[in-house]
């Protein structure tokens, strides 16, 4: 034990020595600035390394050795654990803290009172202009004065990549983009705090803080579904394109929670060739003229005059009159309606007889001159609520406003609210988020239903060149 000691002093005693001229050494260093690091005199001794490694050396050499041999065995045959469980055990909870730190600093940014537009130059250029008119006479007439506007436009996909990229996201709105195809790639920048506004129709993009502002089919049907009367009878006519199809989808599960049932439904192509053949099955012509033809065999075999009345009646018509459906829906728009829509009372579907019954692209004034659509019922807002705003941008721009330019002029007006209530992250999507508030717009009151605009719609009828309001 007395040379263990021995041992050590002799060790200190050397380290002493080495550490007085190692502290003389490093006193005599000038300090480094860290603003101008470059060309600062140092003091360099290279005889002091050596002396300075040796006294690393001897003082690990002189260090005591532990040799007891009573260790516990136990605690040597215990398995370590592996580096990743060791590192897993240790910084796991301190990432998981850190990342729910951050998440809560970003939901308590500020929302940034700039909003950017982007546009691509794929985009139809008469919407794009439209769209940006609108928010500029949005501005103008809603007064707005702590909001602001810039836009960025972009050829391709790697463009908008770099324009989102180079903003400062959190806390950051933008409007756009207007294509599905772009607005894929914007739900990768919710995690940094961008929210954005597309006009994109296909509602599965919906989420976290993408938000789709546009007319959905949906929200048409389910007014519609909503305004039948209980145990009616449906059918569908539908074009076999997009808008067709996807009417056709989400039908059935409209229908399924409403009292209302689907009887019969069927498809034509976009270039009509078979659209007599798909109306005349849809209503069932043929079975429907056999019977017809059946009926004024027996009355003509008979000579009572009941008999003969009856069958002078019945020479009037094609076919019976006896329909599956009290109700068809017409899923299309443009001129293909003004042809299809006659087609329907020349193959005996009476329209005095089957409620017809259209989708909000029906909206237009250019099918309520159309006789064959005369009494048919559509899901909408009156044209009182965007009678102004016609005619302001007709006076200011010298074009006729297209129906679906009022979207961007209420997204506006939300924008504007949001940002004058100093809203944060977390407090937007709450605002957003809660489907028992409404914001008035032109278009309807409205919210956000799973991320998807949502209107409180009423149920409009066409009456001789005008529409009236039916039902709220």
């Amino acid at each position: 034990m007395s040379r263990f000691n021995s041992s050590l002093s002799e060790c200190f005693g050397f380290s002493q020595i080495m550490a007085s001229q190692f502290f003389k050494t490093s006193t005599a260093r000038k300090l480094m600035s860290p603003k101008f690091p470059i060309g600062v005199e140092t003091i360099y001794k290279p005889v002091f390394m050596i002396f300075f490694l040796f006294f690393i050396i001897l003082l690990v050499s002189c260090a005591p050795v532990n040799n007891n041999s009573g260790v516990n065995k136990k605690s040597l045959q215990k398995e370590p654990l592996s580096v990743d469980a060791q590192e897993n055990k240790q910084t796991t909870p301190i990432k998981e803290k850190n990342n729910e730190k951050k998440i809560n600093s970003k939901m308590k940014a500020k929302i940034q009172n700039k909003v950017t537009i982007i546009l691509s130059n794929k985009d139809d250029p008469n919407i794009a202009l439209q769209f940006l008119n609108t928010i500029e006479l949005a501005v103008y007439k809603k007064k707005l004065n702590n909001i602001y506007f810039d836009i960025k436009r972009y050829d391709t996909a790697e463009e908008l990549i770099n324009i989102v990229e180079d903003m400062n996201l959190l806390g950051k709105i933008f409007i756009g983009p207007i294509s599905t195809r772009d607005t894929e790639l914007m739900g990768r920048y919710c995690e940094e705090g961008a929210v954005f506004f597309s006009f994109s129709s296909n509602k599965t993009l919906a989420d976290d803080c993408v938000y789709l502002v546009n007319f959905f089919p949906d929200n048409e049907m389910r007014a519609v579904f909503n305004y039948f009367p209980n145990n009616s009878r449906i059918a569908l006519l539908y074009p076999e394109n997009s808008y067709g199809f996807g009417i056709n989808m989400i039908i059935d599960s409209i229908a399924n929670k409403s009292d209302s049932v689907i009887i019969n439904r069927a498809s034509y192509n976009e270039s009509l060739s078979n659209a007599p053949e798909a109306i005349k099955e849809l209503g069932k012509y043929e079975l429907r003229k056999y019977e017809l033809n059946r009926q004024k065999k027996i009355l003509a075999s008979k000579k009572d005059d009941e008999s003969k009345k009856r069958l002078i009646k019945l020479e009037r018509f094609q076919t019976t009159q006896n329909f599956d459906f009290t109700h068809v829906i017409i899923a299309d728009y443009g001129l293909r309606l003004l042809q299809v829509a006659p087609l329907l009372p020349y193959y005996d579907i009476d329209p005095n007889i089957v409620k017809f019954v259209g989708t909000g692209a029906w909206d237009d004034e250019v099918f309520y001159d159309e006789p064959s659509l005369n009494g048919a019922i559509y899901p909408g807002i009156e044209f009182d609520n965007r009678e102004e705003l016609v005619r302001d941008y007709y006076e200011l721009y010298g074009e006729k406003l297209l129906r679906i330019s009022t979207l961007p002029y209420d997204l506006v007006g939300l924008l504007d609210f949001v940002i004058n209530k100093n809203e944060n992250l977390d407090s937007l999507y709450a605002l957003l988020n809660n489907n028992n508030l409404r914001f008035s717009g032109l278009d309807g009151s409205f919210y956000f239903l799973n991320n998807s605009i949502e209107r409180d719609l009423g149920i409009l009828k066409i009456n001789k060149g005008t529409v009236e309001l039916i039902s709220k």
